[in-house]
């Protein structure tokens, strides 16, 4: 696909375009304030603001997304680049009065407010939800923090890693990996998972609020979301009351599974069943391996013979290709996936066929590489309209978006969408 220019629109996919009235997806019409740093807060605003949604984001000067070494223009970092797009950034000090009366003044034209603040501070600044649910009965106030605010950890600093503790996760990298000092999984995993349940935690008090009017408290806690996403399989026989057996899914527990070396690289082949071994052994010329007892049951036994049998497939593996593996693999429906290599992505012809990495031209930045939407709405297609700000960058335009409101009471949700909507078109010209 070419490079997107300047005056073209990023898109998950290359039909996807906006309606007659320049609003694209399905939160068309619905204003979000992110009040958020760092990535947690910020990603769900942004996947909002990918769903058509018009994100204000009101910027802090420390926030730490946009400091890093990589960067062509100051605070224009790759981390800012992902997290910050779809919307317009706005600089308030909230510590002064008149900035904290247009940030106030601003919550109250939104539906959604997402904040991951310390409650001591919110309460300070009368942004807390206590504060402003009598003022904005209509707010979906979401508030994020490491552990809840009513326990005796409310305090903790709440780091990615230190939530991966705190939730499991780190245990069970322990237990599968067999070592003493378990590394953590590198990704900024409880940022991320706990970003997308304050997007359906707060899509789904959108609808209460298109129903009755009324918004209403929604808190995520990171530990507790992270360790109710670990417990979906790993809570295992602690699930009863007494316990049947120890917690953790045999199967994501099976230190056999990993990648396998191929006659040109790595595959990630997993063998379920023991028709799925015997198929396989018979594709890698070892017919005689077939009759092997382990695989010759009802079903494979992968606590007791787990790990010997990833040892013996690793013995046969190299005998064919990544790519005859994958033919091999889909004839007889064993689960297989090439293993990606990162650096090599904008290049894979899965990625570059799904617009998952496609080419933009940025304002400020030049050509860079833009993480397309990974989601498809046959008739309110969601879509990378805006490239991340600048700090600060729409601050005269939204403040004079107040103004008008302040001399005009009567308007609306939608007429402050249309104004939204002129902006955004004028911004991409």
């Amino acid at each position: 696909m070419a490079p997107v220019t300047p005056t073209e629109e990023t898109t998950a996919r290359p039909d996807a375009s906006e309606d007659g009235g320049g609003r694209s997806g399905p939160l068309a019409g619905v204003r979000v304030i992110d009040m958020a740093t760092v990535v947690m807060g910020p990603y769900a605003a942004q996947i909002l603001g990918d769903l058509g949604a018009d994100v204000i984001k009101i910027e802090s000067p420390n926030d730490t997304v946009r400091v890093g070494a990589l960067h062509r223009t100051p605070g224009m970092t790759p981390l800012n680049l992902n997290v910050n797009r779809n919307k317009r950034s706005i600089t308030l000090n909230l510590k002064d009065g008149t900035d904290r009366d247009r940030a106030l003044e601003l919550i109250g034209t939104a539906d959604i407010l997402i904040t991951n603040m310390r409650i001591g501070a919110l309460r300070r600044l009368g942004m807390d939800y206590d504060s402003l649910a009598a003022a904005h009965p209509h707010l979906v106030y979401a508030h994020a923090q490491g552990f809840r605010p009513d326990s005796d950890r409310a305090q903790l600093a709440a780091y990615d890693e230190t939530v991966q503790a705190a939730s499991g996760l780190l245990d069970l990298a322990q237990r599968s990996g067999d070592v003493g000092a378990p590394v953590v999984l590198p990704s900024i995993f409880a940022d991320k998972v706990a970003a997308l349940s304050i997007v359906y935690a707060t899509l789904a008090a959108l609808v209460h609020q298109r129903a009755t009017g009324q918004g209403q408290h929604v808190e995520v806690p990171m530990v507790d979301t992270l360790l109710a996403f670990n417990l979906v399989e790993h809570l295992q026989g602690r699930i009863y009351e007494p316990p049947m057996g120890p917690t953790g899914f045999p199967l994501s527990m099976n230190k056999g599974h990993r990648a396998r070396p191929t006659k040109d690289g790595l595959a990630m082949i997993i063998p379920y069943g023991p028709q799925n071994f015997r198929d396989l052994f018979a594709a890698a010329g070892r017919a005689d391996l077939a009759e092997d007892p382990r695989v010759n049951g009802e079903f494979i036994d992968s606590v007791r013979d787990g790990e010997a049998l990833a040892e013996l497939l690793e013995t046969v593996t190299p005998q064919l290709t990544t790519a005859e593996w994958m033919e091999v693999c889909t004839k007889h429906s064993i689960p297989v996936g090439p293993v990606l290599r990162l650096d090599e992505a904008p290049e894979d012809p899965y990625v570059r066929e799904g617009h998952l990495l496609d080419v933009a031209e940025h304002p400020s930045e030049g050509a860079y590489r833009v993480v397309g939407v990974p989601l498809v709405f046959s008739a309110t297609p969601a879509s990378v309209r805006r490239h991340a700000p600048l700090p600060g960058q729409h601050t005269d335009e939204v403040l004079a978006e107040l103004a008008s409101r302040t001399t005009d009471p009567t308007a609306t949700t939608a007429a402050r969408t249309a104004r939204s909507d002129d902006a955004e078109k004028e911004e991409q010209r």
